[in-house]
């Protein structure tokens, strides 16, 4: 390994290697929805990218368009009424946005697999779980049926399934909650995917199953050197397992930086209110924090930064002009006219604007 002479630490420290290729790049992606209440813009120039073994939370509240992003990635968006207006979704490359469906297809699965966010919606209730597991392997892998059985079991197994041979023929609502789930990711590994999608993989999971669902995705995509795009709202989820955070508002990413300086030093006033938000343990009788608002309808986005309404850094060219997406030292970005500035308040430590009658921050209970 060599080493370069780092003037500022004063010491020599490991040369940085080549930037992986990325393994999928979302880039500039537009979609939006015609529906009777008009156009809603749902996503507006989205960009990201996830390397392989590498860990990528997209994180956002309900509406913000991160679901609708992945199943932009997979080819599963329904058209219409969805209508892509422009971008690219590069796998290894090669823009599945312009490849035929069947070309699609091929990736979808063996290339890149989802685990979606209801598992008894998205199981069919009138087939057992190990026979829809066991097509996939007939009839993408070409196995026999004895075949596809016993990798059907080895999936199974994999995923911590009790008693898995017994289970092939249970039917999705003979399984609990967590066991569903363990299902789904099961079955979204059956064409060993490079990337793997996991849309709220523990959504309406009790707090103990979800820390087991978090627990196994993490050791299979070490084990299988996976890429992992993890879509969620929840932050402490995002602190255990990601590398590094896309943040999303309202059809746009406002944010990227790794999970540490992320936390330590938030450059967009949404991840910021996102952070401040959350209750902290060691201070009893603390008053809860909500952003004031609501989320801008996408019907109806202001102009501008769309954040605007509610923040509490908001200026007058934040309601006029929609900020660029800036590049930050240390490999990071915001979507912010004050990024900068931030930076220098947060890590001075005045981060937290101060709470009154008149702020933009809500009081909970």
């Amino acid at each position: 390994m060599s080493t370069v002479y780092d003037g500022e630490k004063g010491e020599f420290v490991a040369e940085p290697g080549p930037t992986p290729v990325p393994l999928l790049e979302v880039d500039d992606l537009r979609v939006e929805f015609r529906t009777n209440d008009g156009v809603a813009k749902v996503l507006n120039g989205v960009s990201y990218h996830v390397n392989a073994g590498e860990t990528l939370a997209v994180l956002g509240e309900s509406g913000s368009g991160k679901s609708v992003t992945a199943q932009t990635v997979m080819g599963i968006l329904d058209t219409p009424p969805a209508v892509v207006l422009g971008g690219q979704v590069r796998f290894h490359g090669e823009d599945l946005l312009s490849a035929r469906p069947v070309r699609r297809m091929e990736v979808r699965g063996a290339g890149i697999a989802m685990i979606f966010q209801d598992a008894l919606s998205a199981l069919n209730p009138v087939f057992t779980v190990g026979f829809q597991i066991a097509e996939q392997l007939r009839i993408r892998r070409g196995l026999t049926r004895a075949e596809a059985r016993k990798g059907t079991v080895d999936l199974l197994d994999l995923v911590k399934i009790p008693h898995a041979r017994q289970r092939l023929r249970s039917y999705p609502h003979e399984f609990s909650g967590g066991m569903r789930q363990r299902a789904m990711i099961a079955m979204a590994l059956a064409l060993d995917p490079e990337l793997l999608i996991a849309d709220e993989p523990t959504t309406a999971l009790d707090v103990t199953v979800q820390a087991q669902i978090m627990d196994l995705l993490r050791d299979i995509q070490r084990e299988r050197e996976m890429g992992l795009i993890l879509i969620t709202h929840d932050l402490g989820v995002v602190a255990e397992v990601a590398d590094r955070i896309a943040v999303m508002y309202a059809g746009r990413i406002v944010e990227q930086a790794d999970v540490y300086a992320l936390f330590r030093t938030p450059a967009h006033p949404y991840t910021e209110a996102l952070l401040q938000s959350l209750p902290r343990l060691e201070e009893k009788g603390q008053v809860l924090r909500a952003i004031k608002g609501l989320p801008p309808s996408l019907t109806h986005i202001p102009p501008g930064c769309p954040f605007h309404p509610r923040c509490p850094r908001a200026a007058d060219r934040c309601s006029k002009d929609v900020p660029d997406f800036h590049q930050l030292p240390g490999n990071r970005y915001s979507a912010c006219h004050f990024a900068q500035e931030m930076l220098v308040s947060v890590s001075a430590g005045s981060n937290r604007p101060k709470h009154s009658r008149g702020s933009s921050w809500e009081e909970g209970s």
